[in-house]
């Protein structure tokens, strides 16, 4: 007889989801732990949020909602049991709006299974013709819901394993799941294909989770799941299987709860912690990685491709967002100290043109999370047409980390703030690093690369300078909180902080942003400027200087409002820009590790000042695993 059921949400609906999922089995109240997982999963989506928890008599209850999970931390606020089993989820929807009746668990109609989802399942349309015509009643339209009611399909009491495994045979697409089944409260299965999970182990503790920040501090070990294997958790503990039911052996890692980075230590919102880290976080990614005196670096993490370096003649670097912006200063850093071609490709177009690769190639794939899908669908394409491959990710046992085989951890820490900082100079520092260790081995000369060095390991203390422009910054933001528009200009390596910079404020104020290449505004984008209209011109004295002055006066003419981003000791550029930042002197190549900062504190001001939430910006999430 199914354990009754005691519902907290009208209707019990739900739709497939970018999101972050959360199991726990043990000893604490599993509602508090759930919560407190979601919380660290929010950054993967706030759109609805939910759990379904068994007590120790075998009640499930059931609590979900639309918006943030402040929302159903206070709307569970009543359930004052004690439950150790449940399953939670914290939705970005993908199919079905956000609303309270789409939100994750969902329960399959015969009361049986519950499930929460991660992906998308792209014959879901089929799949539900097949179960209508059976007699199964849907309430939603949403691809998630197939889910639940295919397992439904294949329940016999007892046997959530088999049902599991028999369902999944039918389903095309991506997902990470956890389900349980209202006859074996205390039971907790999970799948991936595509969408990660982790499966953390303590005493008397198992739990999974979309992300090892959601586990919680009973936990000591961890393992991952790879595509198609499922997991079954009890109080006798796990085994791990594929989909035809065989037995897998995992390899288990130890596993060190950190509350690190975990809070916003005193500042208003995680990005402005997140961009005020940045010294110290560019300096944890070169930190033990760089020989002064030899005007070197070493790559431990490359060691497996050390050897076959010098042969590649041509590098691509695939990446998304933000990452993508990185990778083109990449390219500019390679291809200006190592002499090789470079090209830099969409991670989301990769893997469906006819990319020229092959094992004269390296591919550098980016993601600060290693689970973008885009992404890691380009490392495998990338792999399969023979080119090596290796990693430039954030976190580690990520799914891109394990796939890549070598690569370079940024050591950037946790990153909250949907709105990547951190992560972007990290991942420039990375490319400079791997750029050294390419120009050393071909025309850079020792005592270059010991130059190169000094001025790196500087960085950290100059980008602190800029910092503390910080309140000037902030001032600027309610003068241009109005605007609709805003244009950003650079040249040569500060055309990607152009990018970077106008895809911040789009990404948090919501205000329309472009950037572009200085030089291309008079090829069509000068049309746009008016009266009063906000331009950021990244403009340090480099070489095509004098071009972007010229550029900057086309504005005024058109009376623009021009905000430049300029070198210390550079006051003639106040006669021609109307506000001025100024960053300390560095060589060009590393030089929009600095020029960046300042455009990530205005799209923080302008943001907060529009009484917005940067962390939390509307329709993103932080980590995309859905294509």
């Amino acid at each position: 007889m199914a354990v009754p059921l005691i519902f907290r949400s009208s209707v019990m609906v739900c739709g497939a989801s970018m999101c972050g999922i959360v199991g726990y089995i043990g000893d604490k109240n599993a509602r508090t732990i759930l919560v407190e997982g979601l919380k660290s999963l929010e950054y993967r989506g706030y759109d609805s949020a939910g759990f379904a928890v068994f007590s120790a008599d075998g009640r499930l209850e059931l609590c979900k909602t639309e918006g943030k999970i402040s929302a159903l931390e206070k709307k569970a606020a009543g359930l004052t049991g004690h439950y150790t089993c449940g399953i939670a989820h914290t939705r970005w929807a993908t199919h079905g709006a956000a609303t309270e009746v789409n939100a994750h668990p969902h329960i399959s109609s015969d009361g049986r299974i519950v499930l929460v989802h991660n992906g998308i399942i792209e014959n879901y349309v089929n799949l539900r013709r097949l179960l209508e015509a059976e007699g199964v009643v849907f309430r939603s339209e949403t691809d998630t819901e197939v889910l639940a009611q295919l397992v439904a399909k294949f329940y016999e009491p007892g046997r959530l394993v088999e049902a599991v495994t028999s369902a999944l045979k039918s389903v095309q697409g991506t997902y990470g799941i956890a389900v349980m089944a209202t006859d074996m409260p205390g039971t907790i299965v999970g799948a991936r294909n595509g969408s990660p999970l982790v499966v953390g182990i303590g005493e008397g503790t198992w739990c999974l989770a979309s992300d090892k920040s959601a586990l919680p501090a009973e936990v000591s070990k961890l393992f991952y799941l790879e595509d198609t294997e499922l997991v079954c958790l009890d109080d006798d503990g796990y085994r791990t299987m594929s989909l035809e039911n065989v037995e897998i052996r995992k390899e288990v890692l130890e596993f060190q709860y950190e509350i690190e980075h975990a809070d916003k230590n005193g500042y208003p919102h995680y990005m402005l912690k997140e961009i005020f880290e940045q010294p110290r976080t560019i300096a944890d990614c070169f930190r033990g990685r760089i020989l002064p005196e030899q005007g070197m670096v070493k790559l431990g993490g490359l060691a497996a491709i050390e050897d076959r370096l010098r042969d590649f003649s041509r590098i691509v670097i695939t990446a998304c967002g933000t990452s993508w912006h990185a990778a083109l200063v990449g390219e500019y850093l390679i291809e200006e100290l190592a002499g090789i071609p470079v090209e830099v490709e969409y991670a989301s177009e990769f893997r469906y043109r006819n990319p020229v690769i092959g094992p004269e190639t390296l591919v550098l794939v980016i993601s600060q999370s290693g689970e973008t899908a885009d992404t890691l669908a380009a490392l495998r394409e990338a792999k399969m047409r023979g080119a090596t491959v290796a990693g430039i990710v954030n976190v580690t046992g990520s799914t891109i980390a394990r796939e890549s085989g070598c690569g370079i951890y940024i050591h950037a820490g946790p990153e909250k703030s949907v709105a990547s900082t951190k992560a972007f100079t990290s991942q420039v520092t990375a490319l400079a690093l791997i750029a050294l260790r390419l120009a050393r081995m071909s025309k850079m000369s020792g005592s270059q690369g010991m130059s190169f060095i000094q001025e790196l390991m500087r960085l950290p203390e100059k980008m602190e300078r800029v910092l503390e422009q910080a309140s000037a910054i902030r001032a600027l933001a309610d003068e241009f909180k109005g605007q609709s528009n805003c244009l950003y200009l650079g040249r040569g390596f500060h055309f990607p902080v152009a990018l970077e910079g106008a895809l911040k404020l789009k990404e948090v104020s919501y205000i329309h942003a472009e950037g572009y290449p200085a030089a291309e505004m008079k090829h069509g984008p000068i049309a746009l400027i008016e009266k009063g209209m906000p331009v950021v011109v990244v403009a340090p004295r480099y070489g095509v200087y004098e071009k972007v002055i010229s550029n900057i006066e086309e504005i005024r003419a058109r009376k623009g409002r021009v905000i430049a981003i300029a070198t210390e000791g550079d006051e003639s550029i106040r006669r021609h820009a109307d506000v001025v930042f100024h960053v300390p002197d560095v060589i060009e190549p590393l030089s929009p590790l600095l020029t960046v900062v300042p455009l990530q504190l205005l799209a923080y001001y302008i943001t907060v000042a529009k009484g917005l939430d940067p962390d939390m910006p509307r329709n993103l999430a932080k980590s995309v695993t859905v294509e």
